[in-house]
């Protein structure tokens, strides 16, 4: 665990991002390998197969996800107080409610997938495979869940290191399954979707195996959990504004995936490609966005407006420095990036589009993320939400549906993405500008014991075993 209230900001931050972005270019990889090994294998029907599922998986899980932002932040501003008591039982809390929705999330998608399908204007040709997928998916919901509850559970606690370690095992685990399943046992594209739930699995296994031996604190003990109604509600005033948020921004890619879908095969496999580029090319800014989240979080729990001011300053110099490095990456080889999914030129073609326009903004999506952090690491959700609703549904969707139509081509729908972020971004700015956000830190100072005068004999004890 880091304490993020104390030394350089802009070395702290940097140094917590790290591990959180190697860990999560290796969570793409699973995607990106089973897209790869399916476009080369399976074919475009498969790689259209797969890339027309993510929205709906993304829908099923962003409201938990939500959530789980809500505990991540309690979690950091607990742990900047010193209150312990209360990070553990906001980590039982989220727990058990991460167990019983992924289970309900399960049985729902397993129903009602193949209508989701059919709304979403999957061509018949692919519908068996995109459904069969998505139900393996539904099936390991839970190990998904699992995993990304430790993770974020760490995040707060300030070790973005740990998660790090066993992602990099169970991502070995998942590419060499995708090679066993799909290559050598000819499973197609049910063979991707097991070797991501049981990569998945692995990854949450080494998760509870690790707080279990670590953290005598912390650790997983189902006996011994007990779940906080006043918590709860805590975190979902705080994480439900951005689950809704995700929710809603899942649809709006569930629709844009429908006018994708529109200009057929090489189109949906071309969208795929290049949405898996453009995944692992966004990845730092969406960590530094959620690193500055966590240094927020525990500095204003400690009380730190100025470190607050001087991590912001820092962090969105080195997003906005990663990002106008990874543009010029998807400028000098999108063409060679795209080739690794499929070799047909058409769609090689539409994904370089693509990858072209989006990646020449990718500056406004850092500036915007980093704020962003900021405001979810004070516990102001709310905004966020209603902005980027406004940017999605009032300007992405609307101009990719008309630019899409006007122009009978997808370069319509590429280009709504850098409208909406701009807009978004000039909205993100007005409101940190006004410093309401500064007003918005989740837990009552007065409930938190100071560390120094009012420790209690329990709260020094559980200091003392999570020191050694």
């Amino acid at each position: 665990m880091r304490d993020l209230t104390k030394g350089n900001e802009a070395k702290l931050i940097f140094y917590f991002t790290l591990p959180m972005l190697i860990g999560n270019v290796f969570q793409q990889l699973y995607n990106t390998i089973d897209s790869i090994i399916v476009g080369r294998v399976v074919g475009e029907s498969g790689l259209a197969a797969v890339g027309t599922s993510f929205p709906i998986i993304f829908l099923l899980v962003s409201l938990i996800i939500g959530v789980t932002m809500g505990s991540t932040i309690l979690i950091a501003q607990y742990y900047g107080a010193k209150d312990m008591k209360k990070v553990k039982r906001t980590i039982d809390t989220a727990y058990i409610f991460m167990f019983a929705a992924s289970l309900i999330m399960s049985v729902l998608g397993i129903i009602f997938s193949e209508s989701i399908l059919h709304l979403m204007n999957t061509p018949p040709e692919i519908l068996s495979q995109a459904k069969s997928y998505l139900n393996i998916m539904f099936i390991g919901l839970i190990a998904m869940f699992g995993y990304n509850s430790i993770s974020a559970i760490l995040r707060g606690l300030g070790d973005s290191k740990t998660p790090l370690y066993f992602l990099i095992l169970s991502s070995g685990i998942n590419i060499g399954l995708d090679l066993l399943f799909i290559k050598v046992f000819g499973w197609g594209v049910s063979g991707a979707a097991w070797a991501t739930v049981i990569a998945q699995l692995c990854s949450f296994i080494f998760g509870v195996y690790y707080l279990n031996k670590n953290h005598k604190v912390f650790k997983l003990k189902i006996k011994e959990m007990i779940f906080d109604k006043e918590i709860f509600k805590l975190s979902l005033k705080i994480g439900l504004p951005t689950g809704v948020q995700q929710m809603l921004m899942a649809i709006g890619l569930g629709a844009l995936q429908a006018f994708v879908n529109g200009f057929g095969k090489n189109t949906m496999a071309a969208f795929t490609a290049a949405s898996r580029i453009d995944s692992f090319a966004t990845m730092p800014i969406m960590n530094f966005g959620a690193a500055i989240s966590t240094f927020v979080g525990q500095n204003l729990g400690a009380n730190k407006m100025d470190r607050v001011k001087k991590g912001f300053k820092a962090t969105v110099f080195m997003s906005g420095a990663f990002s106008l490095f990874i543009t010029l990456i998807m400028f000098l080889f999108g063409e060679k990036l795209v080739r690794l999914f499929n070799t047909n030129p058409d769609v090689i073609a539409i994904g370089l589009d693509y990858l072209k326009i989006v990646s020449a903004f990718y500056v406004t999506v850092a500036i915007t993320f980093v704020i962003n952090g900021v405001l979810r690491g004070a516990g102001d959700t709310m905004i966020p939400m209603v902005i980027s609703i406004l940017s999605l549904w009032l300007m992405r969707i609307p101009v990719a549906k008309v630019l899409s139509t006007t122009w009978n081509s997808p370069n319509g729908i590429w280009w709504a993405t850098p409208v909406a972020w701009i807009v978004g971004l000039v909205l993100t700015i007005g409101y940190y500008m006004t410093g309401k956000w500064k007003n918005k830190i989740a837990i009552k100072r007065g409930m938190v014991q100071n560390r120094n005068d009012n420790e209690d004999s329990e709260q020094k004890l559980i200091l003392k075993e999570i020191r050694e």
